[in-house]
């Protein structure tokens, strides 16, 4: 037994770890037997890891889900949405009666839904009228061409057809380089030139012509109010109010961006020479990355009906001059950014010097840029913003004059050398009053803003709630007593 287990000792190295049994039968031959336990729990483990991988990751998606409709649940919304308006759209397709009405083109319908319907109620106007306008405008110019093309006659009619084709697609294609083909009516030129190349391609064939055109438009039509009605009538999503919003919520990033920033420079550094920089100093990319999007929102917000505070003609192209302002301010504190989170630091007891001044100017700058943010979205004007813009301007002046005479000083305190090591000092104090100079500008956008768009007064508001308030304290007169009276006997 012992030179058995010796035996199978051995015979377990030599296999690299797996343990096999030796049997002896007893005409005195051995036959092996291999213990596949370990195999099964490792192809069982595998399965298991398999099985918990794939929880974990359909679990993370599910999160990844519910924050994407938590943070605006009006997304969770626009896709009910969209289902609502196919659904509504699909009965004319299953219905006999309607679906008997508007023949086999009701999958015109469902079609326009599908890529009509937008998010914004702009976004829905601006592709409902391009494509309804292409359409039309289309289909009749290809009925006017078979029209000539028929009464041409059979040799050139084929010329004719293609002829018209090549020349109208070519126009089309080029006017989308045109910039305001561009941003208002593209959509609609690429709808024109589909629509033109199947009617006039399909219409050398198919005799009944005008009757297939007319059913088309009129369910591209159904699909069209369908859209408008859903998007307009349950919870809308107004691109003008986005692009409000997105203004107003940029001022408030930028002034949080540059309070940090200076804070962040100004804090002394640890022992080991590693600070991490704040959340808000980061404000001003979101400044710096929204130009597209408030393009996108300005263009569709001029499709928009009157609604709310938001007239007919709102100036939404104001807009995006005050978001140029704010991009412009943001480039300068992006570098008084880099300037604070630089490896190369002026030292401590040279930056003590300003960082009063610097302080009281990125506070007051802060101040400025919040007062317009409130203005913007409360779209009203009041003297609170031009104070905050005096109080800035006095603190520049103060900080102005600090960085005058600080390199006096320090020559005579320190040393000439300590000049030298105050250079990004003098950099990030010019940035700031830089910065200042250029909130001023983003100032002058939001009074336009204001202007063009007829904020009103909340000063005036103000005074009518305070006399509003001092007329219902005054002392009512009884009317049990005899005062009134008497005085009224007087009086005569």
């Amino acid at each position: 037994m012992e030179m058995v287990a010796a035996a199978a000792t051995k015979d377990a190295k030599k296999n690299g770890g797996t343990p096999e049994w030796r049997v002896t039968v007893p005409e005195g031959a051995s036959v092996t037997v291999e213990h596949e336990r370990c195999l099964a729990a490792r192809a069982w483990g595998w399965l298991v890891s398999c099985v918990v991988a794939l929880g974990a990751k359909v679990s993370g998606s599910g999160k990844r889900l519910w924050k994407i409709g938590a943070d605006d649940p009006r997304r969770a919304v626009h896709g009910l949405k969209v289902g609502l308006a196919l659904s509504l759209v699909s009965v004319f397709y299953y219905t006999r009666p309607l679906y008997e009405g508007v023949g086999g083109n009701a999958m015109w319908a469902i079609m326009t839904v599908v890529v009509v319907f937008e998010y914004t109620v702009g976004g829905c106007v601006y592709k409902g009228f391009n494509r309804a306008a292409a359409t039309v405008s289309a289909g009749a110019i290809a009925l006017g061409v078979h029209w000539v093309a028929v009464h041409a006659g059979g040799e050139l009619e084929p010329f004719i057809r293609s002829g018209s084709v090549f020349l109208l697609a070519s126009i089309a294609t080029f006017s989308r380089f045109i910039p305001t083909v561009k941003a208002r009516f593209d959509y609609g030129v690429t709808i024109f030139i589909l629509t033109y190349s199947l009617v006039a391609v399909s219409g050398y064939r198919v005799e009944a012509l005008l009757v297939m055109a007319q059913s088309r438009v009129c369910t591209i039509a159904i699909g069209i109010f369908m859209c408008l009605a859903v998007c307009v009538l349950v919870c809308p999503v107004w691109a003008g109010q986005e692009l409000h919003r997105l203004t107003a919520r940029n001022m408030d990033k930028l002034a949080g961006a540059v309070e940090a920033c200076v804070e962040d420079y100004f804090t002394d550094q640890p022992a080991d020479g590693k600070r991490p920089p704040s959340d808000k100093a980061d404000g001003y990319k979101c400044v710096l990355n929204s130009k597209a999007s408030e393009d996108s929102q300005a263009n569709l917000a001029r499709w928009e009906p009157a609604h709310g505070s938001f007239g007919f003609r709102h100036p939404y192209d104001q807009y995006k001059s005050v978001g140029a302002a704010m991009r412009h301010c943001a480039y300068c504190v992006e570098a008084l950014s880099g300037c604070a989170r630089s490896e190369i630091q002026a030292p401590d007891h040279v930056k003590r010097r300003l960082a009063g001044g610097c302080a009281s100017v990125a506070a007051r700058c802060a101040l400025v840029l919040r007062e317009a943010s409130i203005s913007v979205a409360a779209m009203t004007t009041s003297w609170a913003l031009d104070l905050a813009v005096a109080e800035m301007n006095t603190a520049v002046q103060e900080l102005q004059s600090d960085l005058r005479a600080l390199p006096s000083k320090l020559v005579e305190e320190e040393s000439p050398a300590a000049v030298l090591d105050a250079v990004q000092l003098f950099t990030v104090t010019s940035l700031l009053i830089e910065v200042s100079t250029r909130i001023e500008s983003v100032v002058d956008a939001v009074d336009t803003l204001a202007s063009l768009a007829g904020f009103r007064s909340s000063d005036v508001e103000k005074d009518e709630d305070s006399e509003t308030e001092t007329k219902v304290k005054q002392p009512v007169s009884d009317p049990d007593s005899d005062e009134p009276e008497k005085k009224h006997i007087e009086q005569v």
